[in-house]
């Protein structure tokens, strides 16, 4: 019992300490559906994996349980990050390049997760085997599915729920302009494929309940052929949103819309594959322009008058300008490990959905090493009570000094909207004609898939 106690009290450590970091380096993390997850018995969460070990964090810091999360195995060799999946209880998987052909290398861990599912516990799995940055579905393996029927093999096990978890991210690897989306998806059904195990047919099952899982998860996630895609299809999204106020107010709204412009873009590209090229180059020509002028969709929809102009800049500028001093203060005890944590992530060079998990894992080691430097001198200096200021002071005068950078960015994007607005007085009205010429063109393409869009596309 107090074995049990002592993982519960470290776990909830690594889970506040998670919440902290992903606070600090994604703009916004929101979850949707979080009442779905079941507070007890055993569970199983299955998600999709595009963003290495920050997938992992995110899960941990949301779900409101103690989570038992499968890692490759040479994580657990590694000096900074395999001391966390100790404290966090993490399970090593054996991939194929380390276990060759042998599954019995990974005997231990299905023993694991059957032991944690009896007990009531939850794990966490990534059923597509590897982290990958496309905005696609690999195909799921078998693990979650057999860990399932494993666990209700014996008598009188307790059902075991299999939940899934769809991510949906924003410039995952970009720090402060990055958000993260959770959409908790329904149970997976899975009385028919547990009468298939208890009949003998446990591969079968396995399959059964895998293909499942799958759409499960599709549903919860937006699949664009590459990266590109999706983003033209965020143009394309506020583009719709703008013009004609649809999309939806929620998030699950607008992943269902996302969802359905895909639908709809495949079955256009494949009925039509000129048509869906040339409008796809129309948003790339629409969505390059409105970069070179620095312009963000909703900002043609803002008046940029002298008077607003005016207003904006004092109510904006002035807070801004009082801050000034404590962010310039924050700003410089946190540039030197700022700078070397992104020095460190540029040397390592290593694939685009490891950049998040590589700027967290060397600020992890950058910052506090920097800190302890920091408060000698300040000691050294300014004795003991200028210590004790310079601790107090570390971290809110850090959050600080984030949010004046926040607040500085949306200023200078708007103040450079006005200034290309006003050097250019005909250039709002140009863009918003394209804007509303697209517009009618995706009211067209609605219309070839009613099913998709019953309510004709959008409210005119």
């Amino acid at each position: 019992m107090r074995m049990a106690a002592g993982a519960d009290v470290l776990y909830a450590l690594v889970r506040a300490l998670m919440r902290g970091l992903l606070a600090v380096f994604y703009e916004r993390v929101d979850v949707v559906g979080q009442e779905r997850i079941p507070r007890e018995g055993p569970l199983i969460v299955a998600a999709n994996h595009h963003n290495s070990l920050v997938d992992g964090m995110l899960l941990m810091a949301v779900v409101p349980r103690r989570l038992r999360s499968l890692a490759n195995a040479p994580l657990f060799k590694h000096p900074l990050i395999a001391p966390f999946l100790r404290l966090a209880g993490a399970l090593p998987v054996q991939r194929r390049q380390e276990a060759g052909n042998d599954p019995a290398k990974n005997d231990a861990l299905f023993a694991a997760t059957t032991e944690t599912l009896r007990a009531g516990g939850a794990i966490l799995i990534f059923p597509e085997g590897r982290t990958q940055p496309e905005p696609v579905l690999l195909t799921l393996r078998t693990g979650a599915a057999r860990m399932l029927l494993a666990a209700e093999a014996a008598p009188g096990s307790a059902p075991v729920t299999l939940l899934p978890l769809g991510l949906v991210f924003h410039a995952p690897g970009t720090f402060r302009t990055g958000r993260a989306l959770v959409l908790v998806g329904e149970t997976v059904r899975a009385d028919d494929a547990r009468a298939l195990a208890a009949a003998g047919s446990s591969e079968a099952a396995a399959r059964l309940l895998t293909e499942r899982l799958t759409e499960a998860l599709r549903g919860q996630i937006v699949e664009a052929d590459d990266r590109e895609t999706l983003r033209l299809l965020e143009w394309v999204e506020d583009l719709w949103r703008e013009e004609t106020g649809g999309t939806g107010t929620d998030d699950r709204a607008r992943i269902s819309w996302r969802q359905r412009a895909m639908q709809t873009y495949r079955q256009i590209q494949q009925a039509d594959s000129a048509r869906a090229s040339a409008f796809r180059q129309e948003i790339g020509a629409f969505a390059s322009e409105m970069e070179r002028a620095g312009v963000a969709a909703r900002q043609l929809s803002h008046d940029y008058s002298p008077g607003r102009a005016v207003r904006f800049i004092l109510g904006e500028g002035l807070p801004l300008l009082l801050g000034t001093p404590l962010a310039l203060a924050g700003i410089v005890v946190h540039a030197i490990p700022y700078q070397l944590t992104g020095l460190a992530v540029r040397l390592l060079a290593r694939t685009a959905e490891e950049e998040a998990t590589d700027k967290i894992v060397a600020g992890l080691l950058f910052y506090p090493l920097v800190w302890v430097f920091e408060g000698f001198w300040v000691l050294r200096l300014g004795g003991q009570w200028a210590l004790l200021a310079f601790l107090v002071a570390l971290l809110p005068l850090g959050f600080f000094a984030v949010a004046w950078q926040t607040r500085l960015t949306h200023l200078a994007q708007e103040a450079r909207a006005f200034v290309r607005f006003f050097g250019d007085r005909d250039l709002p009205r140009r863009l918003r004609e394209r804007r509303r010429a697209l517009a009618a063109d995706l009211r067209a393409m609605a219309q070839t898939a009613p099913e998709l869009w019953p309510e004709g596309g959008a409210k005119r």
